[in-house]
Order: structure tokens, then C-alpha cells, then sequence
């Protein structure tokens, strides 16, 4: 049945890119245990998914607090509630908001461009030319984008946690007249210290998980034995990593 609605083929391919970036992911962590880290590569690589990224996820992050603080701020000062406006955001904030659309930003915009560069430097034999050179490809190419992206991801994170919080602070303060006293002390009597262990957990998590198909899909080839476009690696891509951080 599936056969005959040409989903079969479908299925059998995601599942094959999905354990190809198992696999992808198992040979980067082999190569940090062995501390095989192209340093140079991995510092040009910080710079672009640490301070090229952190306008945009900030910017996501203020607007998301703003547009929260205002769906929840009028019912809650309904039901008398007020002084909890804060710690809710805050909890909503560290426990999903902030690493989801962090890392959904991430994958966006960085994840986009290691497909395309990867899948370019494959179609035009680059990455055979690194073969010949006796360089492993994994070392040079992959390992130093998944480690600048888990190490600079729970940094984006915490900064656009506290840049949401910012945000919610200004419309609550502004918009509803709560203090920002009142919220600020709502934040700290709400949050602990384990809600921000959670955080830079699922902030190192996720990108690995959901990025790392951006990776694989740059370095192979489609269902039907051909090279794929930069385009069509990222467009897919682009779907995986989504699901995978959501």
C-alpha cells in the first residue's frame, strides 16, 4: 500500500538520513573523545554561530516575551494574579520557549549555510580533494561546526532568556502598571537553579540533534543515487531540524 502512494521510498530514505547523522554524530564525538579539534576552523566557526547569530535570536527572544507578557498579563490581573506574571514567563521562558526557538533560529540561519557550503564543496570535489589529501573530512568540516554550535548555543540561549525577560518586563511595566519590583521578584521566587541546569542541557541538545541532519543532508546524495542541490539539502534540512528541536 504504501509502495503504491510512493510513500515507501519516502520512509525508507528519512529513516536512512536519520541513521546517517546517528552515524555522522557518533564519528564527531569519537573524534572530541580523541581531541582530534581542527582549532583554526573551530575559532572561524565560533564567529559565525556566536556573534553573527546573536542579533536575530535576540531580537526572537524580546518580541516572544513581549507578546506573552501581553496574552497572559490582562487575564492574570483578572483573576488577581498579578504578581505572577513574571515567574510565569520566566518558567515558560527556561523550560521551552528560550532553547526551542533559539536553536529553531540557529538551525535557520546557521544550519542553512553549513548545508549549502558542504553540499557545494560535494557536488565540486572538494571533499574528494580533502580524501586525497589525507585529511579526514569529519575532523576538518563537521566536528568544528557541532562544537562551535554546543558550545555557543546555551550562550545564545541564556542571553535571549534574559533578553525575553527584558521584554516582558518593559510591556508589563509599561502596558499593565505592574512594578518591576513586583515582576522581577516574581522571576526569582519562580526559577531555581535546576530550571537553569535544564536549560543549557536541552540548549546543548538540541542543536546536535536537530542540526546535525543539516550536516548529513550537505554531505550526501538523494534517494535516487544523484547529487542534491545546496537548495534541496537545506529545504530539507531545514524540516528535520525543526521536528528534531521541537
Amino acid at each position: 500500500m504504501l509502495g503504491k502512494l510512493g510513500l515507501g521510498s519516502d520512509f525508507g530514505a528519512w529513516v536512512g538520513k536519520i541513521i546517517g547523522t546517528a552515524l555522522l554524530l557518533g564519528q564527531v564525538l569519537l573524534h572530541l573523545l580523541r581531541v582530534k579539534i581542527h582549532r583554526r576552523n573551530t575559532l572561524e566557526q565560533l564567529a559565525v554561530v556566536g556573534p553573527d547569530s546573536l542579533l536575530i535570536a535576540l531580537v526572537t527572544a524580546g518580541f516572544v516575551g513581549m507578546v506573552f507578557t501581553i496574552q497572559v498579563a490582562r487575564e492574570f490581573i483578572n483573576f488577581g494574579a498579578s504578581t505572577t506574571v513574571g515567574g510565569v514567563l520566566a518558567l515558560a521562558l527556561t523550560r521551552e520557549l528560550a532553547p526551542v526557538l533559539t536553536a529553531v533560529v540557529l538551525a535557520g540561519r546557521v544550519g542553512s549555510a553549513f548545508a549549502a557550503e558542504i553540499g557545494t564543496m560535494r557536488v565540486t570535489e572538494q571533499i574528494d580533494a580533502l580524501y586525497l589529501l589525507r585529511t579526514d573530512p569529519v575532523d576538518y568540516l563537521v566536528t568544528p561546526r557541532v562544537l562551535a554550535c554546543c558550545v555557543m548555543l546555551p550562550i545564545l540561549t541564556m542571553l535571549a532568556l534574559i533578553t525575553g525577560l527584558f521584554g516582558g518586563l518593559v510591556v508589563a511595566d509599561s502596558l499593565y502598571g505592574i512594578s518591576r519590583t513586583v515582576f522581577l521578584t516574581s522571576v526569582r521566587n519562580f526559577l531555581d537553579v535546576w530550571d537553569l541546569v535544564c536549560l543549557i542541557i536541552k540548549a546543548v541538545a538540541f542543536w546536535p540533534t536537530g542540526g546535525g541532519h543539516w550536516l548529513q543532508l550537505g554531505a550526501g546524495g538523494d534517494r535516487r543515487g544523484k547529487r542534491c542541490g545546496p537548495g534541496n539539502d537545506g529545504r530539507r534540512g531545514e524540516c528535520l531540524a525543526c521536528h528534531f528541536c521541537g
